[in-house]
């Protein structure tokens, strides 16, 4: 029966467990975190976070759909993902559209320019948030995410969707009142799981390509001023692993570190992605930089990315401290599309 709904047989169990663990793990982490007990308020900040991470990768593997055997149900369960992490200010099908243009331009293609917003806005505003990104305060994908809700208040061409953003709205802030309203505690806890949540995501998109990014609301194309082939795809993408043998570690984010196996084909579901590596590039790649090479780079370049309109470089192999260069992104969520 399951194997008539799921798009691979093998993945049948994984999607099941996985699943299971995002729709359970929810609520279970947020009853926890109102607890008496801080060890139980420990692990329901570790669930809610695991929950939200995973619906966020979930909705990646949506978006490709290869979880499902139609784009229908690819679809609903995209949506259900969108309201767990709060991206559903913005269609699933705007957040497919956005996330394949990366993919077939072979760039980041944002939807607003946070960078320019920023040099463009008064200096006391600027510093304030330099001053919160320093503090690791992902400041920057929160304003990305207002941009998502204030759109059709302030673009006349999504107009139509204003009832629909104050509609969602008001459910979210009401599902909030009702949790501060039974415990204060729970409600703060969960704006901390929300953080790491989110600075997890940012971690991954900052250093999985070095892309040209381009700010373009609608369906513009972007400069033809390159070649951007396959070519460019793998020299410009890297796979930010937390080890090739690191199983449950790079289930974090749904082995989604994998990226130039993902690039390649994007299609393969995330449980096959550390054999289809391993199959296309053995124990040794250049484009493979595991997390522990990074978090160097991550805090070292937390203010100066904000603002940078360059992604870094990234050394030879042989090279000591190989991706201290390595600025990174900032700003190119698949979950703040328009």
């Amino acid at each position: 029966m399951l194997a008539k709904v799921f798009r691979y047989d093998d993945g049948v169990w994984p999607n099941v467990a996985a699943l299971g663990v995002t729709l359970l793990g929810w609520p279970l982490g947020i009853a926890l975190l109102g607890a008496a007990s801080w060890a139980l308020n420990a692990l329901g900040v570790a669930l809610v976070v695991i929950a939200l991470v995973w619906s966020a990768y979930f909705i990646h593997e949506f978006a490709h759909q290869t979880v499902f055997r139609t784009p229908e149900a690819n679809e609903r369960w995209g949506t259900l993902m969108s309201w767990i992490n709060g991206s559903c200010f913005a269609p699933f099908a705007d957040l497919r559209r956005k996330h394949m243009r990366h993919h077939v331009e072979r760039a980041d293609v944002v939807t607003f320019d946070a960078r320019g917003f920023l040099l463009r806005a008064p200096a006391w505003l600027r510093r304030a948030v330099l001053a919160l990104e320093w503090a690791y305060v992902p400041v920057v994908e929160f304003i990305m995410r207002a941009y998502v809700i204030a759109l059709p208040f302030i673009d006349a061409r999504k107009r139509d969707r204003r009832a629909r953003i104050v509609g969602i709205a008001v459910v979210r802030v009401a599902a909030f009142a009702l949790l501060g309203w039974w415990s204060l505690k729970a409600l703060a806890l969960y704006f901390v799981a929300y953080l790491v949540f989110v600075t997890v995501l940012r971690f991954a998109d900052c250093f999985q390509h070095t892309y040209d990014a381009y700010p373009i609301l609608d369906d513009q194309p972007i400069p033809n001023d390159k070649l951007r082939d396959r070519a460019y795809e793998q020299a410009n993408t890297y796979s930010n692993v937390v080890g090739l043998d690191s199983f449950w570690l790079n289930l974090l984010w749904l082995n989604f570190g994998y990226h130039n196996a993902h690039h390649e084909r994007p299609t393969v579901p995330w449980h096959r992605l550390p054999a289809f590596h391993r199959e296309l590039y053995g124990e040794h790649y250049a484009q493979v930089l595991p997390v522990g090479t990074l978090l160097r780079a991550f805090h070292r370049h937390r203010v100066a990315r904000v603002l940078s309109g360059d992604y870094g470089h990234v050394d030879a192999p042989d090279v000591p401290r190989r991706a201290d260069g390595f600025v990174g992104a900032v700003g190119v969520s698949f979950l703040t599309a328009v």
